[in-house]
């Protein structure tokens, strides 16, 4: 039977299991990557045999990465980081694990409880904010290994501590692990304040494709594998342009419809009070979080957009927005 536990109970499950195998989400961001190679470190100190399975780590990413977390061997326990439902595990890993996933570590409010044990805390800003506390709960040494992967997580996951769900806990979590030693300017720079080229080149293209609707209250951002291939960049290395939309004056709900390989469209979107992003994507199977969710929505662009505007219409009017 899956079930929520607590940090004893998963302290004392990962400590007692060995052959962990560990495994985040498709196209995965700062707090995916980050949660996957800090909890890979803290288990090494543990000495546990650990391996961790990622694909399409973001460029700006790369240095986040533990290149000796990939050796195979028979895992004999999965554990899942910054995932809410084992289908964002992507349809390869999930047919492979997902039944089989026996810990589930997370901050997502809509998580599913897929998993057979599930350490859920949805008002930490990021799976590292929950992964930092459960390291304090068992006495982990943060080196400075651990620490800047953990930065990682939580500074992309609150925009730099931009966003709302950055809570005065996050500030007082972030300023300890530049008490162990994370570089936070350097990070911060690579990833707040550096763009290559062909980044530039897709951000303008992503631009001129917005469209508003109700007035300004939302904008909705159109983004094809064309504009990968034209400006030489893949998904993978563009998570930042999510944000745009909302960025813009008077919008209340920001929305980026990508094609994925394989045409799919994903919606990515991000609100302001008083709309929940999370309510938005549960219409069509996704979630999230209140400020920040994510959906699947079909193989036709026209139709995708569509779709989430009228979802965010609905939204609009509930709220005695239009």
């Amino acid at each position: 039977m899956n079930k929520s536990i607590d940090f004893e109970r998963a302290w004392a499950a990962l400590s007692k299991m060995d052959d962990i195998l560990i495994l985040t989400h498709l196209s995965p961001d700062g707090d995916a990557v980050g949660s996957m190679f800090a909890l890979y470190l803290a288990l090494k100190q543990l000495g546990k045999n650990v391996r961790c399975i990622i694909k399409d780590i973001p460029r700006s990413l790369k240095f986040a990465e533990v290149p000796e977390a990939f050796a195979e061997f028979n895992e004999k326990y999965v554990v899942t980081v910054d995932v809410g439902d084992k289908k964002l595990l992507g349809s390869e890993l999930n047919a492979l694990y997902g039944e089989r996933v026996d810990l589930n570590i997370d901050h997502h409010g809509t998580n599913v409880m897929f998993a057979k044990e599930t350490l859920v805390v949805p008002e930490a800003s990021a799976a590292c904010e929950v992964l930092f506390d459960l390291f304090d709960f068992g006495g982990i040494n943060i080196t400075k290994d651990i620490a800047n992967r953990l930065y990682v997580g939580i500074a992309t996951d609150t925009g730099c501590f931009r966003y709302l769900n950055t809570t005065s806990k996050t500030l007082r979590t972030a300023a300890r692990l530049l008490d162990s030693g994370a570089e936070s300017g350097r990070i911060n720079n690579d990833l707040f304040e550096t763009k290559s080229p062909q980044y530039v080149a897709f951000e303008k293209a992503a631009v001129n494709s917005l469209s508003f609707y109700f007035g300004g209250k939302c904008a909705v951002m159109l983004i094809t594998q064309k504009m990968y291939d034209e400006a030489g960049i893949v998904e993978a290395d563009t998570q930042g342009i999510n944000g745009l939309p909302r960025m813009i004056e008077g919008v209340i709900a920001g929305v980026t419809v990508k094609e994925r390989s394989g045409g799919v469209f994903h919606a990515s979107v991000r609100t302001r009070d008083p709309i929940n992003a999370a309510d938005i994507c549960s219409v069509f199977g996704g979630g999230g979080h209140k400020y920040a969710a994510g959906c699947e929505l079909g193989t036709d662009s026209e139709a995708a957009v569509i779709k989430i505007v009228s979802a965010v219409e609905e939204n609009l009017k509930a709220a005695g927005l239009l």
